[in-house]
């Protein structure tokens, strides 16, 4: 329940914003004169804005706000008209004021007690000094490292996300435990969602390139080494983890029998001699270098040469992972989508250059050839490429790539495929979304539901939660497709079936599906509707990807993740970087808070020379 508003006081304070605006007006007499006639009430307004943010008024705007009066959030325009306008309001209701009940007056007020109610719900305490949750979707290593979860939630994470996607249950189940560990240790809640796949379109599987391993040394503009390759021998009965460092499964013996300063000479694919120098040997294997290129295949014998014995031994290269060889398309270009579930491969050509076979790929969900027609537009990689399909057929469809870049854009296995303009009409929760609700309803605290098109999709997960028996985690819908910002009301109204619910605004899928150039518009319109629902929103996709992923944030990006504060639980995505993400997203949500809450602008007192240093 509100506390009781003094309506005198209010006056009192207002009458305080135009004694300063008289009193700034004197200050500035000299200014004011020598501005250009055309501007000398608006430089006046200046100076009475200026006095006006001088004062901390944002517990007045509330309180103006409550008793159904303007609260100066858009006073900018012309200040003392506006204030004025304000204390003449005031002065007429001033004896009516007492007879607002509680109840009138918390559902005028900027902060609305049952959407907060709501919040709180499914997504829990927000952390002291910031609204607005941050939520991190959570990386393979979180399964992994305990230490690193600890660091998510002290860096400011209170929603884990696993989306179910990728790992398995038992990565699943180990995230979740050093999640929760994680926030008992800190003394804060942390919320767990588990977002299931739905029937999201992907690529398939291409064909298995080589299993063969680069090793390039760093090398300066002129061509020459900078800095060696150092690469990792491993035994080759341990298990590999990751794939982005270059590491070489050896027989333990290998690992076992060398020792620092001593040299692996081989020949490598094309016949060039190479040598390894080993420069440390630590409990996980051997850190060898070299200073020239190779190429190390599967089989490769290395031979180990002792440097103060001559004792030789040979071993071999154990199994490599294969090269991934992605798809090249450029515009013009023929792609050919296809149900049958067979690795795709880049286009045939002739000795002439002329395309004999054109590139091919599956799409892991087959069902959806029944809804498209020819003349359907296509979206591959997150809107990277893009296509028209030109034939349809029982079994394959094939696609005119219309646009890609200049020099040709690579298409991998596992991408996200998008018909905008098709009528998709997929059920909203797959087989394997089936299989992972039970894994759901131990662990979750609230689920997510994705590529939801009609209120149909929520009503089925809605009835799969309840077969359990237990009490349902919360549901969050996320808004995606054309279809689900077209059903957004009827979609709001059925997700309030149960409780708590949310909403996610997955701004990457909707954006290919309805138009980069619309997607600011409709993240407006979800949460209008939204607030007018007191539904949570969640501001997903693509949030700090930079900072996330390479360290530096675009300037872009900054007033992105500002203007996320107005939702109330921000999505980052994972990455490298994404501990400094996390710190730079509360910074700003922390900052901003202060200035705007939801649509409203709260007009604390303005720090000049405090914001800059």
């Amino acid at each position: 329940m509100g506390r009781k508003i003094d309506t005198r006081q209010l006056a009192d304070q207002l009458e305080a914003i135009i004694k300063r605006a008289a009193e700034l007006e004197a200050e500035y007499s000299a200014e004011l004169a020598a501005v250009h006639a055309e501007f000398r009430e608006s430089a006046k307004n200046l100076v009475h804005y200026l006095a006006l943010r001088q004062f901390d008024i944002s517990t007045l705007q509330e309180d103006l706000a409550a008793l159904g009066l303007s609260s100066l959030g858009r006073a900018e325009r012309n200040v003392m008209a506006s204030v004025r306008a304000v204390m003449l309001a005031l002065q007429r209701i001033s004896s009516d004021a007492s007879n607002l009940s509680a109840m009138q007056r918390d559902a005028m007020r900027l902060r609305n007690p049952q959407a907060d109610a709501h919040k709180k719900a499914i997504l829990g305490e927000h952390p002291t000094g910031r609204d607005v949750s941050i939520m991190v979707t959570l990386p393979t290593e979180a399964a992994q490292n305990p230490v690193f979860v600890r660091d998510l939630v002290a860096a400011g994470m209170n929603v884990a996300r696993i989306n179910c996607a990728h790992d398995n249950a038992a990565a699943w189940e180990a995230m979740v435990a050093n999640v929760r560990a994680a926030g008992a240790e800190a003394g804060k809640e942390c919320r767990v969602i588990m977002d299931l796949a739905g029937p999201k379109l992907r690529t398939g599987e291409l064909r298995a390139g080589p299993r063969v391993l680069h090793i390039r040394p760093r090398r300066d503009p002129l061509g020459q080494v900078v800095t060696g390759r150092r690469i990792r021998l491993i035994p080759d009965d341990v298990p590999r983890r990751g794939t982005k460092a270059a590491v070489l499964p050896v027989p333990r013996q290998c690992v076992v029998s060398a020792y620092e300063g001593d040299e692996f000479r081989f020949v490598d694919t094309r016949g060039k001699g190479r040598r390894l120098t080993v420069v440390r040997k630590d409990d996980k294997g051997l850190v060898v270098e070299t200073r020239q290129g190779a190429y190390i295949a599967t089989g490769t014998q290395l031979q180990l040469v002792r440097e103060t014995a001559d004792e030789e031994a040979v071993f071999s290269v154990g199994e490599l992972p294969p090269i991934e060889q992605p798809i090249l398309l450029r515009t013009g270009d023929t792609l050919v989508l296809h149900k049958e579930s067979i690795p795709g491969a880049p286009a045939r050509e002739d000795a002439d250059g002329n395309v004999t076979r054109p590139a091919h790929i599956s799409c892991q969900q087959p069902e959806v050839f029944g809804f498209v027609v020819t003349g359907d537009s296509i979206s591959l990689n997150d809107g990277k490429i893009m296509g028209v399909v030109r034939t349809v057929d029982t079994d394959r469809l094939e696609v005119e790539i219309t646009k890609a870049k200049p020099t040709g854009s690579r298409l991998r296995g596992n991408r996200g495929i998008n018909f905008p303009n098709s009528d998709i009409r997929l059920p909203g929760l797959t087989a394997t979304d089936m299989t992972n609700l039970g894994f759901v309803l131990q662990h979750a605290d609230a689920v997510g539901l994705s590529f939801v098109r009609t209120p149909s999709d929520v009503v089925a997960l809605q009835e799969a939660l309840k077969k359990d028996g237990a009490r349902p985690p919360g549901i969050v819908i996320k808004i995606e497709t054309k279809q689900a910002f077209r059903n957004l009301p009827r979609l709001l109204l059925t997700a309030m079936r149960s409780y708590p619910a949310a909403v996610m605004i997955a701004r990457g899928d909707l954006a290919v599906e309805c138009g980069w150039e619309r997607l600011a518009e409709l993240q407006e319109e979800i949460l209008w509707f939204c607030e007018a629902a007191h539904m949570p929103v969640m501001w997903g996709t693509q949030v700090l990807e930079q900072k996330a992923k390479k360290g530096q944030p675009s300037r872009a990006e900054i007033s992105d993740a500002a203007m996320s504060q107005r939702a109330d639980c921000v999505m980052l995505n994972k990455g490298p970087h994404i501990l400094a993400a996390i710190r730079m997203l509360d910074n700003i949500l922390r900052r901003m808070q202060g200035h705007q809450f939801k649509k409203t602008a709260r007009m604390r007192k303005l720090k000049l020379r405090e914001y800059c240093t």
